[in-house]
């Protein structure tokens, strides 16, 4: 691998670090383009590359993975919850969050979490994380 090329990856995985961490905040993608030192055309193809999806779609799936942690809590309404993960509008939200879990916030919400309450959180992030689902 090329130095350039590592030094692009290292880039790359700075970027999506921020994007775990500030996943709540308004992430704008020029803005992290400027931050992986590359052009927006460039860092999205570089970052698909780089981790098998757009940058828009990790940060999504970011959301939607927080967002079925506060709803197992069951303490939050949906809109509360898609406020908190950083979405500004609820249908744009909820669509998202069936497509990649299969069900609705709301029925996602009132479903019984209880055996996965004795798992520990580590691994209830890994079984729990968003996946797409072809159609």
């Amino acid at each position: 691998m090329r130095v350039t090329a590592l030094e692009d990856l290292r880039r790359l995985r700075r970027v999506r670090d921020r994007m775990d961490r500030e996943y709540a905040e308004p992430l704008d993608m020029t803005e992290l383009a400027r931050d992986a030192l590359m052009s927006p055309g460039h860092f999205q193809r570089s970052f698909r590359k780089a981790f098998g999806e757009t940058p828009y779609s990790y940060l999504m799936t970011r959301r939607i993975e927080r967002a079925k942690a506060l709803l197992r809590r069951g303490d939050l309404t949906v809109t509360e919850v898609c406020l908190a993960v950083g979405c500004t509008s609820l249908g744009s939200f909820s669509s998202r969050f069936t497509e990649l879990v299969g069900e609705t916030p709301s029925a996602y919400r009132a479903r019984d979490h209880e055996e996965s309450a004795a798992i520990p959180s580590c691994v209830a992030r890994r079984l729990t994380r968003p996946r797409r689902r072809p159609y």
